[in-house]
């Protein structure tokens, strides 16, 4: 490598979703590449087993995290403010009723000023001013931060999706009450980025949304740690007789996380009938009931008993109908909740599956598709967005269109239906997914956008710290 770039990378969010696991994957990419790589990054201390904690998940990683534990304990957790290191608690992009992290558009402007004040601190303690590029995830108060904590570095803002989400609400006239401001601020911000990374799907949407010029938007594949996810032979019993009944994980609406227990008929019947597998988040764009919906409609048709396994639900987090409500409203057979795992947890998972099924119509990218396909597991999904770019209908998995339930109905009665078809697929899959989507190779990539963007605006040669800051700015 001939250029060696001080990159400081930012997340306002604590571990949860995708977009930590793209974070740090990333992040360890450009350090494994030679560049000196500093993290700022939300967290918390207080959940079991050490979900959300910024220190655990970034391990290896040199790490600023701004802790909200203490504003979890406070009677307003975005109105706190606290010590160096601590921070208000960060907003979401997401309006789930009685969640503490509110959506964005609901915060008022002093809201806004306590999150620029914590997180232009957090990045002043890493010297982000001296830094070369800023590598920034979300368009959040991070970037609003950045404007006052090293404005003279240009920045790469990298798009998730879920700001897109938010965005197109603001567009329909969600009623939040300070919608207009943060739609203004989160274009104001990817005005300022010198480029935008967005996921392949998402190029033309973003551009749309967000104002920017087509030319300035990068296209970026999410990827999969080779070293982690890869075909390998498993006890398949074992593996959900351990996730099931012996440990089990899965919860109901305002219940701890092992308060769903399965027995082990349940375990008997997927040893010998397929398993299908949804893995991520229960938000309302990932259409849980409706995949339960039509699992519960494909499972009357199909020859051969099948499970659908749900794998995910951060503990006591969900929007719109839980899926053990679901369940419950059907009266379905064949669907198990397993609760959350982490990433290093899923192959084991995947591999005890015969395929993969994810019914969002509106998926950025889909990374657990590209990690099931690297564990020689096909892939269901929509034909829109990232998985219409992941998946080849009839090849690596099965494609529907996201309006037709009844196409998604036949690709799950195929999908039990033809062990021979999943084979073939499952080889297939594999083979793309090494030749596509390795964190390497998109580490590698990203590395090559930064370069660009330090060498069309060289830092200067001693780099002064900003300013005294008399007043914050949006």
């Amino acid at each position: 490598m001939a250029v060696v770039l001080r990159v400081v990378c930012g997340t306002l969010f604590f571990p949860r979703g995708g977009s930590a696991y793209v974070t740090r994957a990333l992040a360890r990419g450009l350090a494994a590449a030679g560049h000196d790589v500093t993290l700022v990054a939300g967290s918390r201390h207080d959940e079991p087993d050490g979900l959300g904690d910024a220190r655990r998940f970034y391990a290896g990683l040199t790490l600023r995290e701004v802790d909200f534990t203490p504003a979890l304990a406070a009677p307003d957790p975005l109105a706190f403010a606290g010590p160096a290191g601590t921070g208000p608690l960060q907003p979401s992009f997401e309006d789930r009723p009685g969640a503490p992290d509110r959506v964005f558009a609901t915060l008022d402007e002093p809201a806004y000023r306590r999150q620029l004040e914590a997180w232009a601190a957090a990045l002043d303690q890493v010297r982000a001013a001296r830094a070369d590029v800023l590598h920034l995830h979300h368009l959040t108060p991070l970037n609003g931060a950045a404007a006052l904590a090293a404005p003279r570095v240009p920045v790469v803002a990298h798009i998730h999706g879920t700001e897109l989400l938010m965005l197109e609400a603001i567009e329909r006239g969600t009623p939040w009450p300070y919608a207009e401001a943060w739609g203004r601020r989160l274009r104001a911000w990817a005005g300022r980025a010198r480029r935008l990374v967005v996921a392949p799907g998402n190029a033309p949407r973003a551009a749309a949304l967000l104002g920017v010029a087509p030319e300035r938007i990068v296209a970026l594949p999410n990827g999969f740690d080779p070293s982690v996810f890869h075909p390998g032979a498993v006890d398949r019993r074992a593996v959900w007789r351990r996730a099931l009944v012996d440990a089990p994980r899965g919860w109901r609406p305002g219940q701890p996380a092992g308060s769903v227990r399965y027995d082990a008929a349940t375990v008997d019947a997927m040893a010998h009938g397929p398993v299908l597998l949804y893995v991520g988040r229960f938000t309302e764009v990932k259409r849980l009931p409706l995949l339960i919906e039509a699992f519960a409609a494909a499972r009357a048709r199909a020859r051969t008993p099948a499970t659908l396994v749900i794998v995910g639900g951060h503990p006591g987090e969900w929007e719109g109908e839980h899926p053990a409500e679901t369940v419950d409203r059907l009266g379905v057979d064949g669907v198990v909740l397993a609760g959350w795992y982490a990433q290093d947890e899923l192959p084991e998972l995947m591999r005890a599956a015969d395929a993969l099924v994810l019914a969002s119509a509106r998926e950025s990218f889909g990374q657990v598709l590209v990690e099931a396909m690297a564990c020689a597991v096909p892939t269901i999904a929509a034909a829109a967005l990232g998985p219409a770019r992941i998946v080849d209908d009839g090849d690596t998995g099965w494609l529907f269109e996201p309006g037709d339930r009844d196409g998604l109905i036949d690709a799950l009665v195929e999908a039990i239906d033809d062990p021979a078809e999943r084979r073939r697929r499952a080889a297939l899959a594999e083979a793309a997914a090494r030749e596509r989507f390795a964190w390497p190779a998109v580490a590698e990539r990203l590395g090559a956008v930064l370069e660009e963007v330090v060498a069309e605006d060289p830092p200067d040669p001693e780099p002064s710290e900003p300013p005294a800051r008399a007043a914050l700015q949006g």
